[in-house]
């Protein structure tokens, strides 16, 4: 699959379809960890910025651009018909990659991270929209500190679940170095770092408009729902992304 680097950060020039062409793909046959992430403008911008994070995104197999402008920034390398004309937003490729399971045994989800009660209207919705696709396990795993024999806790469960299809809701970005660190010695299966997409998808958290997806301003929209918690997050990490975009043109 063609990456484009977009601050740093290699972006699969791809859709949903192709996308969940390599999930199923890589998941049906894995005989390790493999690790997908849909990234937007934090994501990029923390890599850059950050020197572990952007540790751990090299340790990702598949990078989607999650936001429009990084679909914007990849257009700019791409020649006519080869241009994207959306972005892979996470929590649809949830939907789609669950909808491209929907009927095929072979595929097992897992959700890792969240409440209880969050996981638990998860199950209810999932199975509902999609009734053929198996939801093999979830697992709400401590608040706070982990004790010390918890990642063997996860480890056992996911085994036992037979599960391929791993989606790891613990806010970013502890989900990404969480996978990351562990990505040698986790069951194999394709693994995703899923943010907000459990509490979209349970009800618990309002989506922007598509309107307002599409012309990239996701953002505005959840600093306008969130002010005090997300402000801070885009303030920062929008201008950082600009900053770096306008710098690595010249």
């Amino acid at each position: 699959m063609r990456t484009v680097p977009v601050i740093g950060l290699p972006l699969a020039a791809t859709t949903y379809q192709g996308a969940v062409g390599w999930i199923l793909e890589h998941a049906a046959s894995a005989d390790r960890a493999l690790a997908v992430e849909a990234a937007n403008t934090h994501v990029a911008a923390l890599a850059r910025h950050d020197a572990e994070f952007g540790g751990t995104m090299e340790r990702f197999d598949l990078i989607v651009p999650d936001g429009m402008p990084l679909v914007w920034a990849i257009n700019r390398r791409l020649a006519e018909p080869d241009k994207l004309t959306d972005r892979v937003y996470g929590p649809t490729l949830m939907l789609e990659t669950l909808k491209a399971t929907d009927g095929r045994p072979e595929f097992r989800h897992f959700l890792l991270g969240g409440k209880e009660s969050t996981l638990g209207k998860l199950h209810s919705v999932f199975s509902e929209k999609f009734p053929g696709a198996a939801i093999a396990d979830t697992y709400s795993p401590p608040f706070g500190e982990w004790p010390d024999d918890e990642f063997e806790r996860i480890c056992e469960r996911i085994r036992s679940s037979g599960a391929n299809l791993i989606w790891v809701g613990l806010g970013c970005p502890k989900q990404e170095h969480w996978i990351a660190r562990h990505k040698d010695h986790l069951p194999p299966g394709v693994y995703f770092g899923i943010g907000a997409a459990f509490a979209f998808h349970a009800g618990e958290v309002r989506q922007a408009p598509a309107t307002l997806q599409r012309l990239g301003l996701e953002w505005a929209y959840r600093i306008a729902m969130e002010p005090r918690r997300l402000f801070k997050r885009y303030f920062t990490y929008n201008s950082l992304f600009l900053y770096h975009l306008v710098r690595d043109k010249g």
